[in-house]
């Protein structure tokens, strides 16, 4: 009788199936790549990305159940490494407290940059609690690379690493620096405005962008500005992400009709048309509405001419019935031909083909509401709660230039991170209410 209640009650170890861990982590850095492109989606919105992440948060707990059975499913992954494979690993080594496992990452992320972005995604996924000793360890090194990591990981959690003490925005390595400089912006530190603009003057440009960048979201309408207006005509060589960026913050920050006479500057150039259109839905102005709703007749520039126009009105147009069938002569993505030399990913995949008439006959009935001249954003004015709104049900691009409009117009506040883990950012909203 003991015998058979001892039996009956003792824990049941699971069974450890090779494959099935094999899955898990294969999934997992497929369900990484995934979830990076939906952050940036126009498609998606904070539910959506909150059940991807419950998909993706199922297999990394497969793998650590698993405990050290889990690493050899890790290492073939790693056979032909991705940023996905390293996010699985470094999400797995953080969560369970494996600095080795961890070490390693860094180090191959160190030696291959595109790897980079896998690893700083495993330092924001994972919780705060399990990276206090592990940041404190980054800072502290002697690696630059390890300084970047522990900047970036602390300002993905919106957490001061020692940026306000000025000592990281000195650091003698300038990808270090720059890291540092855009942490202010994102953290909120205004008493280091006047140390960010000394920081324009920096001798490496990315240095000086992200001085310019986190100045202007701070509130230097002046010299940071300029700056940034002068990235966006071409004036600083920087990355294409960089240039997107500082046009994004250049026409949010700018008044109507400063950046009305930014996208005049920017029409004599044709290469500059989708620029120009997205700048339309950036100001806010009504009065750009009429002239994007000519923009759908093309189908190069239709979708992105919508969602211009949604930005502005807050009119959801597949919603209203506004919207018709994709043209037979569009494709989503490369094809199959391995001879084709575009291997370049449809930049509106996502976005509604718009009807133009039946957006204009919309338009008619509901321009009385929209003021030529003020800037309109979603519908309605700039404030924290219209804001706010957005960050709780708009889609991905939106709930970007809603975090942007947010720390502008609240100097000091932090800037809301679109991109975290929908658990993590819906927290953020309820303190938000």
């Amino acid at each position: 009788m003991n015998q058979q209640h001892t039996a009956a009650s003792a824990p049941l170890t699971p069974a450890i199936v090779p494959n099935v861990l094999q899955q898990h982590a294969e999934d997992a850095a497929i369900l990484h790549a995934t979830r990076t492109a939906l952050t940036t989606a126009p498609h998606v919105r904070l539910k959506h990305l909150g059940r991807f992440d419950d998909r993706l948060a199922a297999n990394l707990d497969g793998l650590l159940d698993a405990g050290d059975h889990a690493w050899p499913a890790c290492a073939a992954e790693l056979e032909r490494p991705r940023a996905g494979s390293v996010f699985t690993v470094a999400a797995l080594a953080l969560e369970s407290g494996n600095n080795e496992q961890l070490t390693r990452m860094c180090a191959l992320a160190e030696g291959v940059p595109e790897l980079r972005s896998g690893l700083l995604a495993a330092l924001g996924w994972t919780a705060p609690a399990r990276l206090v000793g592990v940041v404190a360890n980054l800072l502290s090194s002697s690696s630059p690379f390890q300084r970047l990591l522990g900047i970036a990981a602390s300002a993905m959690h919106r957490v001061d690493p020692g940026i306000a003490a000025g000592r990281l925005t000195q650091d003698p390595d300038p990808m270090v620096r720059a890291r540092a400089l855009r942490a202010a912006g994102e953290l909120g530190l205004y008493q280091l405005v006047s140390s960010l603009a000394a920081a324009i003057d920096d001798e490496d440009p990315e240095c000086r962008f992200w001085a310019a960048w986190s100045a202007v979201l701070l509130g230097d309408r002046e010299r940071a500005l300029e700056f940034l207006a002068q990235s966006v005509r071409g004036a600083e060589d920087l990355p294409i992400e960089l240039q997107a960026r500082a046009f994004q913050l250049s026409l949010q920050a700018m008044g109507v009709r400063a950046g009305h006479e930014l996208l005049r500057q920017m029409a004599a150039d044709p290469g500059n048309r989708r620029r120009k259109i997205q700048g339309a839905g950036l100001i806010g102005d009504p009065a750009y509405v009429p002239w994007l709703i000519g923009q759908m007749t093309d189908e190069a520039t239709a979708r992105l001419a919508g969602e211009a126009v949604s930005l502005i009105t807050g009119a959801d147009l597949a919603l209203l019935d506004l919207e018709r069938r994709p043209p037979d002569t569009v494709q989503a993505g490369p094809n199959d031909d391995p001879d084709d030399p575009n291997i370049d990913m449809d930049p509106d995949e996502g976005l509604p083909w718009p009807d133009s008439q039946r957006v204009q006959e919309w338009w008619d009935g509901h321009a009385v509401r929209f003021s030529s001249g003020d800037r309109c954003f979603m519908g309605s004015a700039v404030t924290p709660e219209s804001c706010i709104r957005v960050l709780r049900h708009g889609f991905q691009r939106q709930r970007r230039a809603a975090a942007l409009h947010l720390s502008l117009s609240q100097r000091g506040s932090t800037l809301f991170e679109h991109r975290a883990p929908a658990r993590r950012q819906r927290h953020e909203l309820v303190s938000m209410a």
